[in-house]
């Protein structure tokens, strides 16, 4: 697909190896890089901005990515292993996280340049384990919108402090369902800061705040093969909307078909 020059976005933070040692299979992925791909795909501009060490896995990433026409300029390497998760599914469609091997992830942080490099782009994606939570506050006072992913830890101690969603524009987490706890939660991540704030349901749908309404949209019925990348596909339509300045109900929309067409398959992009 030809590349609309004007909408460029950058994932910035952790990325991985998913291995499934006991079907032999693995692929590249965190969350950003999914996102990346995704929006690469619909014609955006991406950058990933993280780090993978010097074994295969490293170099798995980076043929993953620069097959997708990803610019990788800024994907570091240092020695040792990239990060990998140990995986398996339950009940041949649910992913299980066994294991985390952390590698070169562990130490990974932003430099001065690397956040001037990010300041070029108009969009990022970050999560919650990249290390990169201290640098929101500086990226997104430079005036870089700030895609999170606070997954299903938007509650925790650790990242659920009101200075963290004050520096995000578009602020996306997973809950089991729909209830008064949530909308509440959501009303309050939203009067910190964010634009728009996002809970996804997986296959309840999904439910957006932006300050003044609620939004619902459903799911996009499809086969169900794996539900790995299904949250980071979501949250790739969605900004895809934002970038082309789409409402709210449209968002959502897109979001769902993009994720209808993971689900369906066993990679997350």
């Amino acid at each position: 697909m030809e590349k609309n020059k004007s909408l460029r976005a950058i994932g910035v933070g952790f990325s991985c190896v998913d291995v499934y040692e006991k079907l032999n299979k693995y692929y590249p992925t965190g969350n950003g890089v999914d996102w990346a791909i995704h929006l690469q795909r619909m014609g955006v501009q991406t950058s990933i901005l993280s780090v993978v060490g010097t074994d295969i896995y490293g170099e798995k990433m980076k043929e993953a990515l620069k097959k997708e026409g990803i610019d990788i300029s800024h994907l570091h390497t240092e020695e040792g292993e990239t990060c990998k998760m140990l995986m398996d599914l339950k009940d041949g469609v649910d992913r299980v996280h066994l294991e985390e091997i952390e590698g070169v992830m562990k130490d990974f942080s932003l430099t001065k340049e690397d956040k001037d490099y990010i300041r070029q782009y108009p969009y990022m994606h970050t999560d919650l384990f990249g290390n990169v939570l201290g640098d929101l506050e500086e990226l997104h006072s430079a005036g870089v919108k700030v895609v999170m992913d606070f997954s299903a830890f938007s509650e925790d101690p650790e990242f659920c402090r009101d200075e963290y969603f004050s520096w995000v524009d578009y602020a996306f987490l997973s809950c089991e369902k729909e209830d008064s706890h949530v909308t509440e939660h959501l009303k309050k991540i939203q009067s910190c800061g964010p634009q728009i704030v996002t809970a996804t349901f997986g296959d309840k749908g999904s439910l957006s705040y932006d300050g003044e309404r609620f939004y619902r949209h459903g799911i996009v019925e499809t086969e169900v093969v794996n539900t790995v990348g299904v949250g980071d596909s979501y949250i790739a339509g969605f900004t895809y909307g934002i970038m082309n300045g789409w409402d709210i109900p449209a968002c959502m929309r897109k979001g769902a078909e993009v994720s209808a067409g993971v689900v369906a398959r066993f990679e997350p992009y």
